[in-house]
């Protein structure tokens, strides 16, 4: 399917998301929103694509978030997004697919909150990331505010979210919240990187430890260890718990199947 807003590619198994709006800053307004929302569903849906990558077309902007020219032209009450959240990510909690961003310039506002929502970030070494939200009357709603001070020291984001100050890529990288920095130009091979060597992980282990990393976070350790996560027990269930030991028993790389 072709979308006016943003293109959707699936190379084998990794599928490749590109915000294509660079006169705007890849800021999003509500088609924009509705085309990423339908995006991300078929990913989470499609059984042979594994690994997610976004970006932002160009070079200056992976996004500047929300559209603010489109929101002063039609009215607040035109900003609306569905359930899946800012840009169909950013409250989408239970895909178990891992996501990685590549932040290939301004990354602020909602546009940062969707790199938050991504697993793994990589950014080119001239990108800016920041919730400005409160320099335009606003707040950083679709999850700024909840997900920065869980990855950085809480008087850190603090700081950032209560004076809408940019940070560096290599600011960002020293906190923690980006796992590498990369001239523009080995940005997307960076990400097809990491998105393979994801790949060379059984697909259904990835999931079940991405759910337990991230469910257990909310619970005291000992909790955690003893929930119950259903993607873990998929994985028990699954062909690739009998693949995975038989091709390192046969010293050949792993054929899996996600099944």
């Amino acid at each position: 399917m072709d979308y006016q807003f943003a293109t959707y590619a699936k190379q084998g198994r990794i599928a490749v998301v590109t915000i294509n709006r660079p006169e705007r800053m890849n800021a999003l307004h509500p088609p924009a929103q509705l085309e990423l929302d339908e995006i991300w569903n078929d990913f989470e849906r499609d059984p042979d694509v594994w690994v997610g990558i976004l970006t932002g077309a160009g070079d200056k902007a992976f996004s500047a978030g929300n559209d603010l020219r489109y929101t002063a032209e039609h009215g607040r009450d035109m900003v609306r997004f569905g359930e899946s959240g800012f840009g169909g990510l950013a409250s989408r909690t239970r895909c178990w697919k891992p996501i990685i961003a590549a932040v290939n310039g301004y990354a602020l506002g909602g546009g940062f909150e969707m790199a938050l929502a991504c697993d793994v970030i990589i950014a080119a070494d001239h990108a800016r990331v920041g919730l400005p939200e409160p320099r335009v009357g606003l707040m950083a709603g679709a999850g700024g505010v909840h997900r920065l001070p869980r990855m950085i020291p809480q008087k850190i984001a603090m700081g950032y979210i209560l004076t809408g100050r940019h940070m560096t890529a290599q600011e960002a990288h020293r906190w923690g919240v980006v796992n590498e920095v990369v001239p523009l130009a080995e940005l997307m091979p960076t990400a097809m990187k990491w998105a393979n060597e994801m790949l060379a992980c059984a697909p259904l282990s990835i999931r079940a430890s991405k759910q337990a990393a991230l469910m257990g976070l909310g619970h005291p350790l000992e909790t955690a260890l003893h929930m119950s996560y259903s993607e873990a027990e998929k994985m028990r269930r699954s062909e690739d718990t009998v693949e995975g030991p038989r091709a390192f028993a046969e010293k050949r790389k792993p054929n899996w199947k996600a099944r």
